[in-house]
């Protein structure tokens, strides 16, 4: 390493300033920085407070904790290929992780994530460059997320707008890193939605297919199920999901879209979004971390919980029936309230704020699956409508506690 530290040195003076490459320096800044510590830290004049974390490994906690979501996802992708093609017929950890599940999903997955990394780090080197500031790794974590919060079956012409149109609009515009007031990945992913609505939704999973899938496999998520079983009155939503592609086997146990198996994750949906169990992994690596806010996620969590007790209460259709532990295992929520909510930059910054952030995130989400009937997702809205609303929780939150102090000062 050091050989390659000395390499790097020489070619320093090419890229500062009156160098061949000037205009280049920060691209060549962000290499050397990703692969060894800057040559200027704060620890080099004066007396500072010294930290483990920084931004750089801040962002790679993460990526590991999104590590099992998308191996999980890459699984999952062989895996309901061969069951909507009817080459798997039996349940079971061994049917699911096998070789051709892996390499199948591999074959599908692996190209997304790379579009979408190609496609923002061209845009985050261009704006360095135009800018001149530095690159840096805060693009590692939404690279990643975007893959994950897409269908296997997306054209990677989209994944590469989208990405695009995520880091333009969702952070560089705002002044890059650590200024965006939207979650990145999640602006792109609205763009897909109401850019390209029929390739981010719907029954993605035969299109995987290389000859028909078997009859009566629809392909639909455990989402889309719920909202038709509501829509025509044909019984509970519950008997609805049992009923769905009720000739297949689960690979977990119980009915395809058994509980046990939603949680587990063998079921259609966007690549990373499907175990809930894989989310929870990743959550328990951030919060041992201290990178992830354990408050919001625990808080999305309850706030999902109680705006479902609400509507089994209210009862007005069989959406609103539906249990309010299935909201966990349905859709993205819980990917959501670990990846999404916690986000450090756009989430709510004090204590008490994170609380009101999270358990509104988690009730707007069952919210918009209930009463919209068009839209029966809603993680995605109540992540963003609540990005913009940060700021104003936060701020009357420090009111509240400045009228308290001052209640309690003396003179």
């Amino acid at each position: 390493m050091k050989f390659l530290h000395d390499l790097l040195d020489k070619q320093r003076p090419l890229f500062e300033k009156g160098g061949k490459f000037e205009k280049f320096y920060v691209l060549w800044e962000a290499n050397e920085t990703f692969l060894f510590k800057p040559a200027l830290t704060a620890g080099d004049k004066g007396v500072q407070v010294r930290d483990a974390i920084d931004l750089k490994r801040m962002m790679m906690t993460v990526v590991i904790a999104m590590i099992p979501c998308l191996i999980w996802g890459i699984f999952n992708v062989g895996y309901q290929h061969y069951v909507a093609t009817g080459e798997i017929t039996e349940g079971g950890f061994a049917a699911f992780f096998n070789l051709d599940n892996l390499l199948f999903g591999a074959r599908w997955v692996l190209p997304i994530v790379l579009a979408s990394y190609v496609a923002g780090g061209l845009v985050e080197v261009t704006i360095g460059i135009i800018r001149k500031h530095p690159i840096n790794e805060g693009f590692l974590v939404t690279g990643m997320l975007i893959p994950l919060i897409v269908p296997p079956t997306i054209p990677l012409w989209q994944v590469a707008l989208a990405t695009v149109f995520g880091v333009l609009v969702g952070k560089e515009i705002f002044g890059g890193t650590g200024m965006n007031i939207l979650n990145v990945a999640m602006t792109a992913r609205a763009f897909l939605y109401f850019a390209y609505p029929t390739d981010i939704s719907g029954e993605v999973w035969t299109q995987l297919a290389d000859k028909a899938p078997v009859d009566g496999y629809s392909g639909a998520t455990a989402l889309a199920i719920a909202n038709d079983t509501s829509i025509s009155g044909a019984g509970t939503v519950v008997d609805g999901l049992s009923q769905a592609n009720s000739m297949l086997i689960a690979p977990f146990g119980g009915d395809f879209f058994s509980f046990q198996n939603m949680l587990i994750g063998g079921i259609p949906g966007s690549i990373g979004e499907t175990s809930t169990l894989m989310a929870l992994v990743g959550a328990l690596i951030l919060i041992a971390t201290g990178v992830g806010s354990w408050k919001i996620i625990v808080s999305v969590f309850a706030g999902a919980f109680a705006m479902g007790t609400i509507f089994n209460l209210a009862g007005a259709n069989e959406f609103m029936l539906v249990p309010a532990h299935y909201h966990f295992v349905f859709g993205g929520l819980a990917f959501g309230a670990v990846f999404m909510a916690t986000d450090p930059v756009s989430a709510s910054q004090t204590e008490i704020g994170k609380w009101i952030y999270g358990a509104l995130i988690g009730m707007l989400t069952v919210l918009i699956r209930v009463v919209n009937p068009a839209y029966p997702e809603g993680i995605m809205l109540a992540v963003l409508f609540m990005n913009v609303f940060a700021p104003l929780i936060d701020f009357y939150v420090v009111q509240a506690n400045k009228k308290r102090r001052l209640a309690r000062a003396t003179v």
